[in-house]
């Protein structure tokens, strides 16, 4: 791929679309009666997983077990936080999925028997699995933020899994005076989608450069380099001038710890009391991962990236943010990827064949301002035990572009949700 080539509206709906249609071919029927399998986890990955099982072969017993009745979405997310986007357009049924033939189940999985290959539920009942695939996004890790747990994300919101989080924090910025100070305090990594925390400052500097225009954002890092750096930066100055400010690792940005009481944020050279603290804490793989067995002790899952097969439990696979996928970035799109290659995979492995080596893209689009965007994207492939970045095959928006080639990208960008959420859940 022309490492100058940027993704256009077309190649986002054509990519979509072939994939789709390689899954919709037939497939042979088991040999052995329908098969059963169960996917832990609603969201870009889970949701794609399930539904691409039935589309590989109609028989098998596909159960999606996610206890929510909608999926609010990650992506875009950070507009709707900031007064871009109405918080519906970010949430998605499972009743197209469900007429497709998946069963789901509104339940919380509480329990995973490998040797007995059962799920149990919150309600008492089992599920049995031939099969089990786990996608559960993500957990904060509470314990590594001194003063950070549950009742202190009702105060200082961490807005990283998307819903109610979300909704707080807008609200919390509707109702700052102007002239407060804003303050996100970003992880170390890994985490899920690693430039996102740049793009949420960005659009909360817009909605106070509108709103709000005496009012700062200030950005604690526990990074010294981010990924698209210098463009968030270029926009930064264009855009806000003296509006948003970054203390990265090694200026003194990692967060130590947090006092909710009075909305202070404490690092290792200062203490800064926010009007509106975005406190992003480490992450680890969803809980049941956990309680499955799946995940090491980095609170992440190690897979095969040939099959996603689980490193730690027999028959279980893992996809999305919950994986060690090496260079893979934890998203939305490689979730997507990722889906559809395990569903492929473990098919291809019940059947008895040999399951194909993957090559899965990844895209990455952020909005810094209305009709202004940049993105990057990938294609990855295993090797020695991890995903790797194919040679030549990125793709990254010019620093110095002109602004009809950001605003063609947030045209891009727009495209790419649309085309990903009806593939997963319209």
């Amino acid at each position: 791929m022309d490492a100058t080539r940027l993704p256009t509206r077309r190649d986002v709906f054509r990519k979509l679309a072939a994939a789709t249609a390689a899954l919709a071919s037939p497939c042979p029927a088991f040999a052995q009666g329908a098969a059963r399998v169960a996917v832990i986890g609603g969201g870009f990955g889970g949701a794609s997983c399930a539904r691409a099982f039935r589309r590989i072969d109609p028989k098998l017993q596909v159960t999606l077990i996610e206890p929510k009745t909608f999926y609010f979405a990650c992506p875009f997310s950070n507009e709707a936080i900031a007064g871009l986007r109405e918080f519906e357009a970010q949430q998605f049924t499972y009743d197209r999925i469900a007429a497709e033939g998946v069963t789901v189940v509104a339940q919380t999985a509480v329990k995973v028997d490998a040797r007995a290959r059962a799920v149990g539920l919150a309600d008492g009942t089992s599920l049995g699995y031939d099969r089990l695939v786990l996608s559960p996004g993500i957990s904060m890790r509470f314990d590594a933020l001194t003063g950070y747990d549950e009742a202190a994300a009702t105060k200082m919101p961490h807005a990283w899994i998307a819903g109610d989080q979300t909704i707080l924090l807008r609200r919390q910025l509707e109702a700052m005076d102007d002239g407060g100070l804003v303050v996100l305090a970003v992880p170390a990594a890994p985490l899920r989608c690693p430039p996102a925390p740049y793009e949420r400052a960005s659009l909360i500097a817009h909605y106070l450069k509108t709103k709000k225009p005496r009012c700062k954002v200030l950005i604690l890092d526990a990074k010294d380099g981010f990924s698209q750096q210098r463009l968030f930066e270029n926009a930064w100055e264009e855009l806000y001038p003296g509006m948003i400010e970054r203390i990265a690792l090694s200026q003194g940005g990692r967060v130590t710890s947090v006092e909710p009481a009075t909305n202070t944020i404490v690092t290792d050279f200062g203490n800064y009391t926010a009007d509106v603290a975005n406190v992003i804490p480490p992450q680890r793989a969803g809980r049941i991962a956990d309680i499955a067995g799946a995940a090491d002790n980095t609170g992440w899952c190690p897979i095969d990236p040939i099959t996603f097969a689980s490193k730690l439990v027999p028959n279980i696979h893992v996809i999305g943010d919950a994986c060690i996928a090496g260079a893979l970035p934890k998203s939305a799109s490689a979730a997507h990827a990722q889906a559809k290659a395990c569903a492929a995979a473990v098919v291809s492995l019940m059947t008895g064949k040999a399951p194909e080596i993957p090559r899965l893209t990844g895209a990455c689009y952020n909005t810094v301002a209305p009709g202004y965007a940049f993105s990057l994207s990938g294609v990855y492939a295993p090797r020695d035990g991890l995903f790797i970045e194919a040679e030549g095959a990125s793709s990254t928006s010019p620093v110095d572009a002109p602004r009809e080639t950001r605003a063609r990208e947030a045209e891009t960008a727009s495209a790419w949700f649309t085309a990903i959420t009806a593939d997963t859940f319209g």
